[in-house]
């Protein structure tokens, strides 16, 4: 399947969170941020930090069903970088069916990609619209086993 393909080229283990504690959707994009900047050096977490709020005060990146796909152009990108994260508790994210948020899959892509961009939301969309896929990630005990659900997608 398509989005298998996207997911095995964007997403690492070291990317890959099960059970994280976060209390908030700020506390998340922090989160978010300090993680891909420190598994990927050409980030800085305050600007990557900046830039995924900016998106964020556009309109909410929760799409339903409990999941959120953050996402932001990067400057600094120069290769379309993931981040998928359980969360233990489900977070208010002003999502657009008002429900909390437990699943999150951040996205960061070079300035330039606009084409990839929208393709690579595109397949997280039709994957995360899935009930079996959600709940296959909902399942995952370990990083490991939340980086393999995904992609099985």
């Amino acid at each position: 399947m398509q989005e298998t393909m996207i997911l095995n080229s964007i997403l690492t283990l070291g990317r890959t969170h099960s059970g994280a504690s976060i209390t908030s959707k700020k506390r998340l994009l922090e989160f978010i941020s300090a993680g891909i900047s420190a598994d990927n050096s050409e980030f800085d977490a305050d600007e990557l930090f900046n830039e995924l709020l900016a998106r964020e005060r556009l309109g909410s990146t929760g799409i339903g069903h409990g999941v959120a796909i953050p996402h932001c152009r990067s400057s600094r990108c120069t290769a379309i970088t993931g981040m998928l994260l359980k969360l233990d508790q489900a977070i208010d994210f002003e999502a657009i069916d008002d429900q909390p948020v437990d699943l999150v899959f951040a996205l960061i892509v070079p300035a330039e990609a606009h084409d990839e961009h929208l393709k690579v939301l595109g397949a997280l969309a039709t994957a995360f619209n899935e009930e079996e896929f959600r709940s296959g990630l909902r399942s995952a005990s370990s990083d490991q086993a939340l980086l393999d659900r995904a992609l099985q997608a």
